[in-house]
């Protein structure tokens, strides 16, 4: 009976992940056609505008002291009328990058900017409180948001401010493009998985009519649709997620403009990277939680329900992978010939789900690179080595998931920057980097044990079978990764 029990387990947990691994190469697919109906990119046009109408550019920050001068003159070289936006610097900070702040703001408003440093007498609501609060006193018709790691390009406005010629739409995104893309292999994934977002999930969903996501960043709001959908709120770690629906759902229609980048800094160090995961899965878990049950209960297309319950539980992801790389180690040992045969059988199941995943990637590497040979190079390197980290953040993700599935509340931690841009930049002798061994890398440590008795159970035991081999010893290298990497990264601070 137990051995059935695990069996059913085990093929629900594949059928999940490939009805996943399905929508997503369904994205790539409507992004494929699109891609050879159009060319490999469409060019922005960026016309004079006839007016210019008001914008606030809204700059959220929190103890930036290596990025908040760049950040600040980027905005300011805009190539937009000075007197047609306002920036609100809205620095939350408790070390010296207030001070940094305030005396930038100081010089830009001596060169007749308008320019306010903004100050709450708390930090409640973390970045949603902070984007509420200026909101309040912002003058723009559009809001303009960017985070400090962003370097945006000075035509932005002028690339996105005429989409909203459409009075429907309510928010104009941007693609992230990555400074710091080829300072290491942390690095480039990534920016490997993150391109896929901007192409593939971003473009495909825009195409097929269904609701895309503001990523929090380097996009532009107008700010009726913000008000009209109930404002900021930071009941989850994912505000700009969570605003997203209920603006959609509101009516209000999203533009995405692949063709023109917005760049930003990568995390360079594994902690900081961590630091973000953890925000991004269990802030998408606590949206899914809050929103989904809101989406069952409208009268939304059933494509457009189906897509938005597989992306805002997309994070969940990690809960079933985790799962299914424990529980067949324990598989290994069932005796019953029939009960092997058939979960060698649905273990098919997994390998189409990573044909899917590859074809996903391949589309989107391949329409991002300069020509597809070169793209094709790319992803015959960087799938497989992301495949392996995926499985190795499985715990640290999965948790973060189950976290947010709970409702357990956790303070917004940003993800420190520390202004890298080529290799022969450090990040190990700046403040802000975690210097800390936590539990967690403990526990990623074990798991790569738990593995490794798994590999030599399967190679020198004789009533136990080979069947997992490859998924063990993809686990195995996946969490020692992840292990070694935070080890080595939190001893090269403290040396």
């Amino acid at each position: 009976m137990l051995e059935v029990s695990l069996l059913t387990i085990y093929i629900l947990l594949l059928l999940c992940i490939l009805i996943y691994c399905i929508a997503e190469s369904h994205l790539a697919l409507r992004y494929a056609k699109m891609k050879k109906q159009r060319g490999r990119t469409e060019m922005v046009v960026l016309d004079e505008l006839d007016e210019y109408p008001f914008v606030t550019v809204q700059l959220p920050i929190f103890n930036e002291l290596y990025v908040v001068e760049r950040l600040i003159d980027s905005i300011a070289e805009f190539d937009y009328p000075k007197d047609r936006f306002e920036i609100q610097v809205l620095d939350d900070s408790t070390d010296e990058t207030l001070d940094i702040s305030r005396a930038k703001v100081a010089e830009y408003q001596g060169k007749g900017f308008n320019i306010e440093l903004v100050r709450r007498p708390d930090r409640k609501g973390f970045k949603a409180g902070a984007l509420q609060y200026g909101l309040k006193t912002a003058r723009g018709t559009y809001v303009a948001i960017f985070d400090a790691d962003f370097l945006p390009n000075p035509a932005f406005l002028k690339a996105t401010i005429p989409s909203f010629s459409d009075p429907r739409i309510g928010v104009v995104q941007t693609r992230w493009e990555h400074i710091n893309e080829h300072y290491s292999l942390l690095t480039k994934i990534q920016a490997f998985f993150l391109d896929a977002h901007f192409s593939v999930e971003q473009a495909g969903r825009h195409l097929c009519g269904f609701f895309l996501n503001f990523n929090g960043t380097a996009g532009v709001w107008r700010k009726q649709t913000i008000q009209d959908a109930g404002g900021w709120q930071a009941d989850t770690l994912t505000e700009d997620l969570d605003l997203s629906y209920r603006a959609q759902m509101k009516g209000w229609k999203f533009k995405y403009l692949e063709d023109f980048g917005s760049p930003a800094e990568l995390p360079a160090d594994i902690a900081a990277f961590k630091s973000q995961q953890f925000r991004w899965i269990k802030g998408g878990a606590e949206t899914a939680r809050k929103i989904l049950p809101r989406i069952f209960k409208s009268d939304l297309p059933f494509a457009i329900k189906f897509n938005a319950f597989s992306h805002l539980m997309s994070s969940s992801l990690y809960i079933i992978i985790l799962l299914l790389v424990t529980l067949s180690v324990p598989l290994l040992f069932v005796k019953n010939s029939y009960i092997q045969s058939e979960y060698i059988h649905y273990g098919s199941l997994f390998f189409l789900s990573n044909i899917a995943v590859g074809y996903v990637y391949y589309i989107s590497t391949i329409y991002r690179s300069k020509d597809t040979w070169t793209g094709v190079k790319k992803c015959i390197i960087l799938l497989p080595v992301f495949l392996v980290l995926t499985m190795g953040l499985s715990l640290h993700n999965g948790l973060a998931a189950i976290r947010g599935l709970l409702g357990e509340k956790t303070p917004f931690i940003r993800t420190p920057k520390f202004n890298i841009k080529t290799v022969k930049d450090a990040w190990t002798d700046k403040k802000y980097v975690a210097t800390k061994i936590d539990l967690m890398t403990i526990m990623e440590g074990l798991a790569a044990l738990y593995f490794l008795a798994a590999i030599v159970a399967a190679l020198s035991l004789e009533s136990v079978g080979w069947e997992f081999l490859l998924l063990h010893v993809t686990a195995f290298i996946g969490f020692a990764s992840i292990f070694v990497y935070s080890l080595s990264h939190a001893l090269a601070v403290k040396n």
